[in-house]
């Protein structure tokens, strides 16, 4: 199963970091966002990337174009205009790069990349979120429901402390617990290849009319995930990660030191 992930926007809000990169771009303890997101999928075996670019999308293509120059050590020979690259270290991955236009809607880009699908199910992302998400029971799901698309769904954190009264008395106080109740769309989504057909055109957003009609029509599951998901939506996100990562107990980090790396040098 392939694993589309979307690239390709301005990232407006991250704007100290993006006026020079494409978000996904952004770094998270010395890689990129979207290397960490491909690590979550990696880890339970999914190693078919289609990546949908727009704004900047030539920086992430030079990324895995030299992809082991970024991640092994080297001695270049400038007389002689030779690399040599120790211990070279690489994923298992392959990575389809599409260009898929610099003002497409998500949906647009989407829909963009159907000729690589193949026809057949995949799995479908932002590229600004991590999570400890359990992606192959999220597939599973999707199979036992057969419906056309399936979300997962999580609790955000709210941004403030909550306090409960009795009276003019504080009964309780709880730093930014979730908000019971609330679910959205957290992305990390399973997809059958005929939703694609309520993509209109490169303007379409995939969370307005195609998800909506397919709601409509109960096409739609959804996977109520109760553990960790954060997206890196503003610079104070981008600082909670790295403070996250720094620990070396980030929750999104499924994955043991040296997993899927090979000695190819």
């Amino acid at each position: 199963m392939k694993v589309v992930i979307l690239a390709g926007g301005l990232g407006t809000r991250l704007a100290e970091e993006t006026a020079l990169r494409p978000k996904p771009m952004v770094e998270i303890g010395g890689k990129p966002i979207l290397w960490h997101i491909m690590k979550i999928y990696s880890t339970y075996g999914f190693n078919e990337f289609v990546i949908c670019l727009g704004y900047r999308g030539y920086m992430i293509k030079e990324y895995f174009a030299n992809y082991s120059l970024h991640n092994s050590d080297v001695t270049i020979d400038t007389l002689g205009n030779e690399v040599k690259v120790h211990q070279r270290r690489a994923e298992p991955w392959e990575v389809t790069l599409v260009d898929t236009g610099s003002s497409s809607g998500t949906g647009g880009r989407l829909r963009r990349v159907r000729e690589y699908l193949n026809g057949e199910r995949f799995c479908f992302t932002y590229g600004d979120a991590v999570s400890n998400l359990n992606i192959p029971a999220v597939v599973d799901l999707h199979r036992a429901e057969k419906s056309m698309v399936t979300v997962t769904a999580i609790q955000p954190t709210s941004k403030y402390g909550i306090l409960s009264f009795d009276g003019p008395r504080v009964t309780d106080f709880r730093e930014k617990p979730p908000e019971v109740g609330s679910w959205i769309n957290g992305g990390f989504f399973v997809v059958s290849p005929e939703a694609i057909d309520y993509i209109e055109s490169d303007e379409t957003h995939w969370e307005h009319a195609p998800l909506t009609q397919l709601v409509k029509e109960g096409s739609v599951t959804a996977y109520q995930h109760g553990g960790f998901w954060q997206c890196m939506d503003t610079l104070r996100d981008k600082r909670l990660l790295e403070e996250l990562w720094s620990t070396r107990e980030a929750p999104w980090k499924i994955w043991e030191d040296g997993d899927l790396e090979r000695g190819l040098g």
